[in-house]
């Protein structure tokens, strides 16, 4: 059997490159691949040192001219996404090319979302590509029924939808009659700039795949948690191979696996918040962090600060250092001394480790697609604060499919207040039925990766394909 040998590109932000590293340490366990991971020099500076990653992987880092990072709206986006398909597409020849003529060929080209140039230079290096889809095959449908002949329908329901708020659309396959707000934001929202690129990358991947045959879309879920989105499309062959979160805090086994994992850019190993965490009773503290991206405003910080406060419960809250952005003192959270009386807040923490805590008693997210599956590996119910992209689609899935949380009301304004946020804690905090489903979700999340598990399964089948030709038919 030939010898599989993966390059793996993906887009240089920390809620691509998570999944991703999780997707190479889980082939590399599957088979004895060689794997090469190929990702901008600005992403590839930030990834963790480790001593823990697996023999086998190998980093293959490229300038894509911006080697501080990029932040869109600091910097012309569409010149920033052509260069990095300029060299990007560069870079991956030369690496295929070179390792070629050592006698070492690679067997297979694996990419994630918003590189759809990578599956074209797979083509002209006669390679086969296979995407990594890192949202939920929820929000791959509701994309490809919007390509293909659904937009109409799409917008004109979420236009609808500002006036008929009961109004929503049904897409085949799907199970959820979907209202404007649980759409990617990206289809209905004029006012996603600075991403106004997002759409058309998007669309480019879905003309790529339908020039393929039936391609395999490797998909960032598990085969119980979306059963209906995974064989909705037939044209496509969709695989849950997820969750791709650190193995350790999937079955324990494996602790050098925690540094590898949910939060691979490089950080302040203070621990201290994990100290105060052990200090408090079981399922008692509200756990607050939007990610990497999302930028809240001064009212909605103050918000969500009036909430806790109200509230009186136990809190953890990230508030990133970048997300102050130089502001002055008097301009962060006003009642911060108050805050702190009650909570803790830290720029900066292990998330994984923080939600497999056992004070854990409720996780309030933005409802990125990576929080969102370790919220359910953990068994922790949440309060689902979605901002943009498909957020509001997982939203929608927690609070209505999944049954583990609930789903925040904005006001007219588009803020949420504190009244609001306390409501949501409350019920969540002090609901035994989203408890026991969030248990339920965890426990099916580690059987669908233990041995003889539906992903497991599935990455087995998507290398035999690759090992007989059959992917490339």
């Amino acid at each position: 059997m030939t010898q599989h040998r993966f390059l793996l590109v993906t887009f240089p932000a920390q809620g691509h490159i998570n999944p991703s590293l999780q997707f190479v340490k889980r082939l590399i366990r599957t088979t004895d691949a060689d794997m090469t991971f190929v990702t901008a020099l600005s992403a590839h500076r930030r990834i963790a040192n480790g001593s823990s990653m697996p023999r086998g992987l190998t980093f293959a880092p490229f300038s894509d001219g911006y080697d501080d990072g990029f932040k869109p709206g600091d910097i012309d986006i569409h010149h920033y996404m052509s260069e990095l398909r300029r060299r990007g597409s560069q870079a991956i020849t030369d690496i295929v090319m070179s390792s070629a003529n050592e006698g070492r060929p690679y067997t297979c080209i694996v990419y994630t979302i918003l590189l759809s140039w990578v599956a074209k230079v797979a083509s002209e290096l006669q390679l086969p590509a296979a995407l990594v889809w890192i949202q939920p095959a929820t929000v791959f449908d509701i994309y490809f029924y919007y390509f293909n002949g659904y937009k109409n329908l799409i917008r004109n329901s979420a236009m609808t939808n500002n006036c008929d708020p009961c109004h929503g659309v049904q897409l085949p396959g799907l199970p959820l009659s979907l209202k404007s707000r649980d759409l990617p934001s990206f289809m209905v929202d004029s006012n996603s700039n600075p991403y106004d690129f997002a759409l058309p990358l998007f669309e480019e991947q879905f003309e790529q795949l339908g020039k393929e045959s039936k391609p395999t879309i490797l998909v960032n879920t598990f085969d119980a948690l979306e059963p209906e989105a995974l064989k909705a499309i037939e044209k496509y062959n969709l695989i849950g191979i997820g969750p791709l979160i650190p193995s350790f805090f999937l079955d324990g086994k494996d602790p050098s696996d925690e540094s590898f994992g949910g939060d691979l850019f490089d950080k302040s190993k203070d621990s201290a918040y994990l100290a105060w965490l052990n200090s408090k009773p079981k399922e008692s503290v509200v756990y607050v962090s939007f990610g990497s991206i999302s930028v809240l405003s001064k009212i909605q910080m103050e918000e969500i600060a009036k909430g806790l406060l109200i509230s009186g419960r136990p809190f953890l809250w990230v508030i990133r250092e970048n997300q102050k952005n130089g502001e002055k003192e008097e301009d962060k959270v006003s009642c911060r001394e108050e805050l702190e009386e009650l909570g803790m807040i830290v720029p900066w923490c292990s998330q994984v480790e923080v939600l497999s805590n056992p004070s854990l008693g409720c996780f309030v997210t933005h409802c990125g697609w990576n929080s969102t599956l370790e919220s359910l590996v953990s068994g922790v119910p949440v309060v689902a604060f979605p901002q943009w992209t498909d957020q509001g689609t997982n939203a929608k899935l927690i609070e209505d499919t999944w049954k583990t949380g609930v789903r925040v009301e904005p006001n007219e304004e588009g803020v949420v207040v504190g009244e609001e946020i306390k409501r949501c804690l409350d019920l969540v905090m002090e609901s035994d039925k989203m408890r026991m489903n969030a248990k339920k979700w965890k426990d099916l999340a580690r059987e669908a990766v233990s041995e003889g598990g539906s992903s497991g399964k599935n990455m087995k089948v998507f290398l035999d394909q690759i090992g007989d030709g059959s992917f490339l038919a």
